[in-house]
């Protein structure tokens, strides 16, 4: 049981990259730019931006399905629901913490992971615009980054 569990969690948390990856570049870049807009300015005029509602568009799903997991007897939801609750909080760290800098720590990492994870979210921003967008997910990105990465040595 505890393994189906985890499967569930671990398939729900992997499942959320394609959708984040998705999202971004269909919805973020298309329909809602407008609130994704502000992301991509060089100066950001705050430390919120309307691209923080993508926080609480994406915790919604994860709320329903956690309360549902633990109210009714549809458990399932439940590890739906931490699988994308634990997303969140990995894309909070990676993209605005990492990344980003909003909070000034983890910010000389010598992993080549990180380090390609960063180089190819930077190749995103070079775009200013919504069209001509790379590099939509956060979690897997293209090869030739880790690949830079480690030729950055």
């Amino acid at each position: 049981m505890w393994l189906s569990n985890f499967l569930l969690v671990a398939g729900t948390f992997f499942g959320m990259e394609a959708v984040a990856w998705l999202t971004h570049k269909f919805v973020m870049h298309g329909l809602l730019w407008n609130l994704h807009e502000d992301h991509h300015r060089k100066n950001p005029t705050s430390f919120f931006e309307k691209n923080d509602y993508f926080f609480l568009i994406f915790a919604i799903p994860g709320i329903i399905c956690l309360a549902l997991g633990i109210y009714t007897p549809l458990t399932n939801l439940l590890y739906v629901g931490l699988g994308i609750t634990i997303y969140g909080i990995a894309y909070f760290f990676v993209h605005d913490i990492f990344i980003h800098q909003r909070f000034k720590i983890l910010r000389n990492s010598d992993n080549f992971y990180l380090r390609g994870i960063r180089r190819a979210h930077k190749m995103h921003h070079k775009h200013l615009g919504k069209e001509d967008g790379e590099c939509f997910g956060m979690l897997w990105v293209p090869v030739r980054y880790f690949v830079d990465a480690l030729r950055a040595r």
